[in-house]
């Protein structure tokens, strides 16, 4: 959905650089159907909208355990390059949601949190949804779910069933909004 319809608000914020989490932020709103009124905004584009928002669903890439870094970020730009890989860079201005979150974004009252990552056991990849969660909580949002992470494939593109994944996610954070958790 684009825009607002409904009482409950929702903006998915996302930070993507081959276009996985892009993906898997839209099929998250797409779930939450008309439930809510959600609204999918890339972190380069979000400027200062938000504030009125009722639960805020935050994405990125998983990079090195954690959050990308601008490293990270100008590291995946190269990857880009090797016509091999195939790989498409995501349109980009600005930071990424590990910046954001750093500018202490205190209007966030409820969130939920996703990543993609690898498709390897999160010992060995880390979580940027786990560094989402903490960061959000430590500036004093409440996580409506455990932090979520979709998986991608050695070429960086979604595994089978993972945006259809995101879409029961979407409805399942819809109906704890629904109760208001």
């Amino acid at each position: 959905m684009n825009g607002y319809t409904s009482s409950q608000r929702v903006l998915v914020v996302y930070e993507s650089m081959f276009g996985a989490t892009r993906q898997i932020a839209e099929a998250i709103a797409t779930g939450m159907g008309d439930a809510v009124a959600a609204r999918v905004v890339a972190i380069g584009d979000l400027g200062e909208t938000g504030v009125d928002d009722d639960i805020v669903i935050v994405g990125a890439p998983t990079h090195a355990h954690g959050l990308s870094r601008p490293e990270s970020r100008t590291e995946a730009a190269r990857w880009a390059l090797h016509d091999r890989q195939h790989l498409h860079l995501e349109p980009a201005s600005g930071g990424g949601i590990r910046e954001w979150l750093k500018s202490q974004p205190t209007w966030i009252i409820r969130h939920a949190a996703f990543d993609t990552r690898a498709d390897m056991p999160r010992i060995f990849t880390g979580s940027a949804a786990v560094a989402i969660d903490r960061r959000l909580t430590k500036l004093g949002s409440r996580a409506i779910d455990e932090p979520h992470s979709f998986l991608v494939d050695k070429s960086s593109q979604l595994l089978p069933n993972e945006a259809d994944d995101a879409r029961a996610w979407g409805a399942s954070l819809a109906a704890r909004l629904g109760t208001r958790v």
